[in-house]
């Protein structure tokens, strides 16, 4: 008996530990999401663009800039990224989305929606219409429901 309680409270305190560890490396991590997600405000512009196209691909294949994929943790770097295509001015240029934004985004329309640097953060307007996500997909089962 005695040797369970010791195993329990042996336990006990790496969850303890453990629990503590956590909390702190949350609060650091929130810190610095904090601290990027206001250089991103700073640094954002409206911009006018056309969008040409829009994929998710990995990382690799997105046709960033080289530093970008440097710079992207190693656990990172094989997932695949909302990536667009687009004109903006003479340059055609390929910029990262939100994954929000990405699934509102209209292709081979004209936008106007924040950047910061090579990240679209929002979309501001659609010339010519509003802005819509598409419609979802029908699970399986709801195709053959009667709608009334």
């Amino acid at each position: 008996m005695n040797t369970l309680w010791t195993v329990l409270l042996v336990i006990l305190i790496i969850a303890v530990i453990a629990l503590v560890v956590l909390y702190f490396l949350g609060r650091k991590l929130e810190k610095r999401q904090v601290e990027s997600q206001a250089l991103m405000e700073a640094a954002a512009q409206t911009v006018s663009m056309l969008v040409i196209d829009k994929k998710k691909l990995k990382l690799k294949d997105a046709g960033l800039p080289k530093m970008v994929y440097e710079q992207t943790p190693k656990y990172l770097r094989r997932s695949k990224v909302p990536v667009v295509k687009a004109k903006i001015g003479p340059k055609v240029m390929t910029l990262m989305a939100d994954p929000k934004v990405f699934e509102a985004l209209p292709v081979k329309t004209e936008v106007k929606a924040v950047v910061s640097g090579i990240y679209i953060t929002e979309i501001k307007s659609v010339r010519g219409g509003s802005i819509q996500a598409p419609p979802k997909k029908k699970g399986f089962f709801a195709r053959f429901k009667k709608d009334k």
